[in-house]
């Protein structure tokens, strides 16, 4: 059975199985695929391509299914009578690409690749002629069984060649059979009329009957081939017509489905010429390129990007369809499509006048997105391959610099400030916001996670602050979920310190300074270089919409994926010469999660939403390259870097650590609240060793508390909604289940694993491992081998002490501290049971701290003073905290109640 774990393609397979998708499926149908899953991915790719059931199947399905009907075809081009079932069947040139771009969204799709899907490929072709080989009858009876529709018993094959010694036939066709292989390997073609020679009586009139079955099916798809077949032409070479010829072109896909052969010119396979409507838009210089420019609007005929001729073109309107000899070679003409595709865009063109058309129109139209009604009939059906739409020279530069950034020659603004060395990548993702930002257009850093995207757009803001062109002075706003707030002025604080910040939230601000920003909004940003607010303010604080932002930054830009929600209306109201999401997560569940986002980046782009649901349902409907007009249109504005790229990783830390701020909840700060009370009238009561006791108890409380309140009031009832961390880290582990990773989960308290795991399981939708010290030595090992498998569980939750040495856990790319130990030596030591030799992933590192307790106290700590720290807590943080005066305790655990203020 065929490890599916053991590529990204075969995990991404996995998880779509196992999700929901068979679940909209009748059950006849969705139990056959479970069935042929559980025989291994290619039986399961196999089984989708020759099944019967005429049932709707989900998207995902069919792209799946397309893989492998792409690999059937080119199985049954190899004929079998000459063993080439021996060697390798190989994916035709860009077949593999094709069928990327073809592909629809889907959790994990940016994996997705032609070199992702080769191994799939050699995978599917060793199984199937694994199957063959054991199979009695060989290829055709392995047909036969598994699909009419494959089904072959011999090989036919219909050539077509020019004959140029007959202008007024100027075309042969000849239909021959491969019996055998010659010496070195090479087929042997013979006219299919020695066949009835060959196979002629009563013991061989079934191998006939085999060899000419693909001719009796194609010829109940091509009406032409009854006729040859009726006339007996079908066995006989044949002079043909320009028509003739094209009537045998257009129909290729029926003859190869009907087990075909087909050998043609090469000037047709390599994608039939054809004089198209060439429609350049943006040639002419214009003094200025941005959202707000309008580009020159130009059409004429060609052929290959060469311009037609007045007398050429009315030679094509007076001859006939088909093929057509122009420019010294045969090109294919549909004269009635041609001229229908040439009128609407004349009338385009007349329309928009001597001042073009917008930006955003041109895109669209570059892209092959009909999302403008009045020219959805250009794309619709065929149409698109009688036009050609293409930059001119002028708009193509300009472009190319959004498609190459790193081709940017300027030097970094502000790199001077940034107190951090950036990475090429990172380099490149700031040349690209910077340029985009200047242009005012939109863009969507979708960078995994802990690639830097924090990073890069400070760097960003500070090459805004040092450029002197009118309107820097306008500050940023950066729109964040509140969980982050402390997570970005920490990064500013580090990284970018010379940055005026303010913070328009609760937290952070007094009431009397939002007063007045409320009264007075410029006032309020003067003299300020970047706003952190947070998505839940944006609708409490109206006024936040009423400055000109120089640029707005929306993190976890997910948050506005629905259009409908209050926080996204709010979020829309913004204004701004430039817009930035950052997200690693551009569609969750469906496009208008996509739609929403770019309507607050490139407002316009992709029409309203009912346009844009319109346009992804004709999407939907076509049989190839689906998503390939929208991926076209979008991804100028997209940038997306995976740690799993080798060019990025190799320029990637081994080991990167982050804090996970969380907030406390309501009933998390009441205990809190209550718990500081009464360590202060402890203090007062106790002395000695009576007193180190009590704080040391209630050092374990505050911790506890902290991860949830169930656990300090051992009630059994760990709700999700009553824990900040469980809320954090419900956010972090959907994103790593949706990269398909591992993740491992320490906790200092026994007690606290089997409720995250249990948590965890709905997360990640497996079930995962937990390890504590109450687990038998003896089972500790079938644990970590069981978690190392590739196909094995994706989360294992540990106690701290029973995992935090001697284990070997390097499946593992995320490590989660949920609880901090508060001695930098004994996490690192549980970190490196992931991050070890043998690692051949970069590790990410999750602290979480929450924020106004005393865990932010320590983490601060620990960050600003690593050496003093570790001196100081090396002996361990109670150790420490036990020899402080009453104030400076209290000073430590008491909460700072502006964290709790609503986001």
């Amino acid at each position: 059975m065929l490890d599916l774990t053991l590529t990204p393609s075969g995990r991404l397979v996995l998880q779509e199985i196992e999700g929901a998708g068979t679940a909209a499926l009748p059950e006849s149908l969705a139990s056959s695929l479970r069935t042929s899953f559980d025989k291994g991915l290619s039986g399961f790719l196999l089984h989708l391509a020759t099944m019967r059931d005429s049932s709707p199947l989900p998207p995902v399905f069919l792209f799946w299914r397309r893989l492998a009907e792409r690999y059937l075809t080119e199985l049954c081009h190899v004929p079998e009578t000459a063993e080439n079932l021996n060697q390798p069947i190989i994916p035709p040139e860009n077949c593999l690409l094709e069928l990327v771009q073809s592909a629809p969204p889907m959790q994990g799709g940016e994996y997705l690749s032609a070199t992702i899907l080769e191994p799939l490929w050699n995978e599917l072709d060793q199984h199937a002629r694994r199957e063959i080989a054991s199979y009695e009858g060989g290829l055709s009876a392995w047909l036969r069984n598994r699909s009419p529709l494959w089904h072959r018993v011999g090989r036919v094959c219909f050539h077509l060649a020019e004959n140029k010694r007959n202008p007024e036939r100027p075309f042969a066709f000849l239909a021959t059979y491969a019996p055998k292989l010659l010496a070195g390997g090479r087929v042997q073609y013979l006219p299919l009329g020695r066949a009835l020679e060959e196979y002629a009586g009563a013991k061989n009139k079934q191998v006939l009957v085999n060899l000419l079955s693909p001719v009796q099916r194609a010829a109940a798809k091509c009406p032409w081939i009854k006729e040859l077949v009726d006339s007996g032409g079908v066995f006989h070479p044949l002079a043909w017509s320009p028509g003739e010829a094209h009537r045998f072109l257009r129909d290729i896909p029926a003859l190869e489905e009907s087990g075909l052969l087909v050998r043609v010119p090469d000037w047709w396979t390599k994608r039939s010429p054809r004089v198209r409507v060439g429609v350049s838009i943006g040639d002419a210089r214009q003094p200025r390129f941005d959202v707000s420019s309008m580009l020159d609007f130009n059409v004429e005929l060609t052929l290959d990007g060469e311009r037609l001729t007045e007398a050429e073109w009315e030679s094509i309107r007076n001859g006939a369809d088909g093929l057509a000899f122009i420019k010294g070679r045969w090109v294919e003409v549909d004269r009635e499509k041609l001229t229908s595709a040439l009128e609407q865009w004349r009338r385009v063109e007349k329309e928009a006048g001597d001042d073009g058309i917008s930006f955003l129109q041109g895109m669209r139209l570059l892209a092959g997105v009909p999302l403008d009604p009045d020219l959805a009939g250009l794309f619709d059906g065929g149409d698109t391959s009688w036009s050609d739409v293409h930059s001119g020279v002028w708009l193509d530069e300009r472009l190319a610099d959004i498609r190459n950034p790193d081709a940017l020659k300027h030097a970094l603004p502000g790199a001077t400030e940034l107190l951090a060395t950036l990475r090429p990548y990172q380099e490149t993702g700031v040349k690209w916001l910077w340029l985009l930002s200047k242009l005012g257009l939109g863009a969507c850093l979708a960078d995994d996670m802990g690639l830097g995207k924090t990073i890069q757009v400070l760097a960003l803001v500070l090459m805004k602050k040092k450029d002197n062109r009118a309107g820097a002075n306008a500050p940023a706003l950066l729109v964040l979920p509140a969980s982050l707030l402390a997570n970005w002025k920490s990064e500013i604080e580090r990284f970018a310190p010379s940055l005026r910040i303010k913070f328009a939230h609760p937290s952070a601000a007094s009431a009397e300074d939002l007063k007045k920003g409320a009264d007075d909004p410029r006032a309020f940003v003067q003299d300020t270089d970047v706003v952190l607010t947070t998505y839940g303010m944006l609708s409490r604080q109206e006024w936040l919409a009423t400055p000109a932002w120089d640029l707005v930054v929306l993190d976890e830009a997910q948050a506005i994926k629905n259009p409908a929600a209050r926080q996204t209306r709010a979020v829309k109201q913004l204004k701004a010469r430039a817009k930035i999401a950052l997200t690693g997560t551009p569609v969750e569940n469906r496009l208008t999660d996509l739609w929403s986002i770019f309507d607050f980046i490139c407002p316009g782009l992709l029409g309203s939403v009912k346009t844009f649901g319109d346009f992804v349902k004709r999407l939907e409907g076509q049989d190839t390259n689906q998503y390939g007009a929208l991926r076209k249109l979008v991804s100028p504005y997209i940038m997306r870097r995976l740690k799993t790229d080798k060019s990025i990783i190799s320029d990637l830390p081994d080991k990167i650590e982050v804090q996970a701020f969380c907030n406390l909840t309501k009933k998390q700060a009441v205990l809190y609240e209550q718990s500081v009370d009464e360590l202060k009238q402890a203090l007062e009561e106790k002395d000695g060793i009576a007193r180190r006791g009590a704080v040391l108890s209630f050092i374990l409380r505050f911790k506890q508390i902290c991860n949830h309140p169930a656990q300090w009031l051992a009630s059994g009832d760990y709700a999700p909604d009553d824990s900040g961390k469980f809320q954090r880290l419900c956010e972090i582990c959907e994103e790593i289940a949706g990269r398909q990773e591992k993740a491992l989960i320490f906790t200092q308290f026994r007690e606290m694993t089997e409720p995250l795991a249990r948590y965890l399981n709905g997360v990640f939708g497996r079930a995962g491992l937990v390890l504590h010290g109450g687990t038998a030595v003896s089972k500790r090992k079938n644990l970590v081998d069981e978690f190392q498998r590739d196909d094995g569980p994706p989360f294992l939750v540990l106690s701290l002490k029973a995992g935090g040495t001697g284990l070997n856990l390097t499946a593992a790319a995320h490590v989660i501290h949920f609880d901090r130990w508060w001695n930098p030596a004994v996490e690192n030591q549980a970190t490196d049971r992931a991050f070890r030799i043998g690692q051949r992933k970069n590790v990410m590192v999750h602290k979480f701290v929450c924020r106004g307790t005393i865990e932010e106290k320590i983490d601060a700590l620990i960050q600003d003073k690593t050496q003093l720290a570790g001196e100081i807590l090396d002996g361990g943080v109670p150790a420490t905290i036990t020899e402080m005066s009453n104030e400076e305790l209290l000073n430590m655990v008491k909460l700072d109640v502006n964290t709790l203020k609503e986001d």
